[in-house]
């Protein structure tokens, strides 16, 4: 495990200096955006999970694709490393997917990580597409670090800073409801993650439709793979 743990470091720090944190696109030319989510279960005292990627068009909203893959994990679970586990299915489902999405929204951290490699930013040297993370839970980049609860009001946000460095954004997407945690997975800045966040959050959820769509379809995937298995 320890040696695993410093191989996984050496990587992350190998890729962390090689995140764009501004935007690399013409914000106009984004339409199509993945979300991508993941659900575990077990099976014969194993872990296994299945990865779902939904593409929806930003402008309707609709989903024009939906993609599927599960297997076992191979990977323990380490904290900070979460894109160990992950990575694999993520990279086989968007291996299916039959259009190039323009952008990649992520359930889960980027740029909001101790090392800046949360999933939406390590999937992104893969992906050669945009990536946003944005988690429904605040994730402690270090110990004491918390963040300050936005006004109540929708689109109102707060910086996660830490030693002076912006690591996310704490965002009310509706007025009233708990904050998301936006951040930068790679080739794009905050304020356009957190603008593309607001615009793909309808009144059905305070969670984006990207990654809303995609966690709805990892629970009935799950729930299909579980059924199967149970036969």
């Amino acid at each position: 495990m320890i040696d695993k743990e410093k191989e996984f470091l050496r990587i992350q720090n190998s890729l962390k200096d090689k995140i764009i944190c501004t935007d690399c696109f013409d914000t106009d030319n984004i339409r199509t955006i993945a979300g991508v989510d993941l659900a575990y279960y077990n099976k014969n005292d194993e872990e296994y999970a299945v990865c779902c990627i939904v593409i929806i068009d930003r402008s309707t909203h609709k989903i024009t694709e939906t993609k599927h893959f599960g297997g076992r994990i191979e990977c323990p679970y380490i904290p900070g490393f979460l894109a160990f586990r992950e990575l694999p299915l993520i990279r086989k489902t968007a291996d299916l997917l039959e259009q190039k999405p323009d952008l990649y929204m992520f359930d889960g951290n980027g740029y909001l990580h101790p090392r800046h490699m949360g999933i939406a930013s390590h999937a992104s040297f893969y992906l050669d597409a945009p990536t946003i993370g944005v988690a429904k839970t605040y994730y402690r980049v270090e110990k004491d670090l918390d963040y300050t609860e936005p006004d109540i009001e929708a689109g109102s946000y707060t910086d996660i800073i830490l030693n002076g460095q912006v690591y996310g954004r704490a965002l009310r997407t509706h007025t009233g409801v708990r904050p998301v945690f936006v951040s930068v997975g790679n080739h794009i800045s905050l304020d356009t993650a957190t603008s593309l966040t607001l615009e793909l959050t309808d009144k059905e959820s305070h969670i984006p439709v990207p990654t809303r769509y995609a966690d709805l379809e990892t629970h009935i995937q799950r729930r299909i793979i579980t059924e199967e298995d149970s036969q």
